[in-house]
Order: C-alpha cells, then sequence, then structure tokens
C-alpha cells in the first residue's frame, strides 16, 4: 500500500472522525465540537495520506524534552497491516527525537500489537477515568 506521512497538516474534523469510524477506535465521532477539541489540543499530529483521503493518524502531546503521550493511534481498516500504523509510529518517533519517550495506553484490543512496533509493556501507569461521555 502506497502512501506519504505528513507531520502536522492541517486537519479537518470531518476526515479526522471519518478515519476513527474507519479504524474502529472509539472515540466521540458524533460529537465534532469534542473531537475538533481533540484536534486543537493536540501539539503534535502525525498523518498518513493516499492523495487526499486521510488514512491513519498519531495525536499526540509532547514537551520534546522528556515525555510524548501518543492518544491515539488510528488507521482505517483496509490500511491495517499494511505498516502504516508502524510508519506513524516511526515518523512520531523521529520527530521527538532521542531524548524523549514515547508512552500510550493501549486499547485492551491492541495489547498486542504494541510490542511487535517496539513498545515495552509498562506496569507503573495509574489512571483516573473520565466521568462523562465516551
Amino acid at each position: 500500500m502506497k502512501f506519504e506521512i505528513a507531520i502536522d497538516r492541517a486537519l479537518n474534523v470531518e476526515q479526522v472522525a471519518m478515519l476513527y469510524k474507519l479504524s474502529g477506535i472509539n472515540r466521540p465521532v458524533d460529537d465534532l465540537p469534542r473531537m475538533q477539541m481533540l484536534l486543537d489540543n493536540a501539539n503534535l499530529t502525525v498523518s498518513a495520506w493516499q492523495g487526499e483521503t486521510l488514512i491513519g493518524l498519531a495525536r499526540s502531546f509532547c514537551d520534546y524534552g522528556w515525555v510524548c503521550y501518543l492518544s491515539d493511534l488510528a488507521v482505517a481498516q483496509n490500511g491495517q497491516r499494511s505498516g502504516v500504523g508502524r510508519a506513524l509510529i516511526e515518523a512520531t518517533r523521529a520527530h521527538i527525537g532521542p531524548q524523549c519517550q514515547l508512552v500510550l495506553l493501549s486499547a485492551p484490543t491492541a495489547m498486542e500489537y504494541y510490542p511487535k512496533v517496539g513498545f515495552e509493556k509498562a506496569e507503573n501507569a495509574f489512571v483516573i477515568k473520565r466521568t462523562h461521555g465516551v
């Protein structure tokens, strides 16, 4: 599968919501103002494109000196298992540099994927879950 990777390319909230629907990732895709907040407040987006079609997105929050939190890795189902996710992760890592660790919380269905693309399982994370919405 041929695709291009872009760093911080302008993203349309409708395109992103559609990508999340096509990827199976659980986000509030029918609440476009909330989806816009997800985009507006991420400070690093790495996207995968086939022409003008968004097929993948790595959405992160990064301080560039210590840690980068990869909050979403979404790949359209027809692009999964074709290297798109791996390319998004590699581009994110290259952009943040070697002094910065990449951290994420995995959906239960993706627990076996992340070790295959270089992540180590951590046993030292804590979460206070949201009390409203998806």
